[in-house]
């Protein structure tokens, strides 16, 4: 389906690909995007980044990309892609998931794994906004668990316009996930993560009421700490243990019925490629899985593409090869059950 991925030379192994993929400078892009405020049932609201093609009048696609964690709109995969998209002539939203990026003061609660109804409600709006458009999701890492456990809970309630999703290094099983960045030097990502959300948490304190803001002295020493004593709570669960298995897209992928591409690496050091391997998949759901690449890096040769970022690419030429039925898009979205406490209440 996909051209082999031929890492850089000097850039072999899941670690390297991961870091460099991450740091390594990405393509100057200074976009004219349109804001768009998207409340949410609970009162906090999300912000969407549109990026519209120049001289384009009616574009035949829109897609929405939505970053993982600790991500924003500004995170380097999600601006180079929407810059390659745009370049095609590709409607895009680039999504800060709540509490995040331009929404961080838009938010008394965080985000987690598990909010695929957040993805819900902006599908919702783009279902209003681009009624006649076909709809594209791709989601990166964690934004990846979000779009395929929406996809699942949706089922056959597939809206007409929903034409596809990709879904890159998605943490499917977050259980296993935990345990992985426990071992060995994967624990360094851990404490990667857990300094962001620490400061992230220390910053929403300056503005959100005591009943949102739990405790966090002394301060975790483990992500799985931080979602014990934080992020659980916030969002219902009575624990950890509970919130990965709820939150985790994995249990619902056999009812994706939505054309959807799966893509992980064999050595990404944070998402495993365990749970890929063991999932039962939908007939719609196309799983590659690629022997190297790291978690979100994918740097290699130079070859057919026109610059060495060969996942950037591959979201491009998928959602420009889909085919899109020529007809008027008229079916809209009914958003999912919420499966977290949180947002039921």
């Amino acid at each position: 389906m996909f051209p082999s991925f031929i890492p850089h030379p000097l850039v072999r192994g899941g670690h390297a690909q991961t870091i460099l993929g991450c740091y390594l400078p990405g393509m100057k892009w200074a976009p004219q995007s349109k804001q768009h405020l998207v409340a949410l049932p609970d009162g906090d609201r999300i912000v969407l980044h549109e990026d519209v093609p120049l001289g384009v009048q009616e574009p035949d696609r829109v897609v929405l990309l939505i970053h993982g964690l600790g991500g924003s709109h500004q995170s380097t995969y999600m601006q180079r892609t929407a810059a390659k998209l745009v370049e095609k002539g590709v409607r895009v939203f680039r999504m800060d998931l709540r509490g995040c990026g331009a929404g961080t003061a838009l938010a008394k609660l965080p985000v987690h794994a598990g909010r695929s109804e957040d993805v819900g409600v902006v599908l919702a709006y783009l279902m209003e906004a681009c009624a006649d458009t076909p709809i594209f999701l791709v989601g990166f890492s964690m934004g990846g668990n979000l779009v395929l456990k929406l996809l699942g809970e949706m089922g056959r309630q597939r809206p007409a316009n929903l034409a596809g999703a990709m879904a890159v290094a998605p943490p499917i099983d977050l259980i296993d996930c935990s345990r992985n960045m426990e071992r060995g030097v994967n624990r360094l990502y851990n404490r990667s993560f857990l300094r962001s959300l620490l400061s992230a948490a220390a910053m929403r304190r300056q503005r959100v009421p005591k009943e949102f803001d739990p405790p966090l002295s002394p301060l975790p020493q483990k992500l799985r700490d931080f979602d014990e004593r934080f992020t659980a709570p916030l969002a219902g669960y009575a624990s950890a243990e509970e919130y990965y298995h709820r939150a985790s897209s994995r249990p619902l992928l056999q009812e994706i019925q939505v054309p959807t591409v799966v893509v992980a690496a064999a050595d990404d050091p944070i998402v495993p490629v365990g749970p890929f391997e063991s999932a039962t998949y939908s007939q719609s759901t196309q799983l590659l899985i690629v022997p190297s690449g790291g978690h979100l890096g994918f740097f290699g040769v130079k070859g057919a593409d026109p610059d060495r970022r060969w996942m950037d690419w591959r979201v491009v030429d998928w959602v420009i090869s889909s085919t899109i039925p020529k007809q008027r898009w008229k079916t809209r979205l009914t958003s999912p059950t919420p499966t977290s406490a949180a947002a039921s209440r």
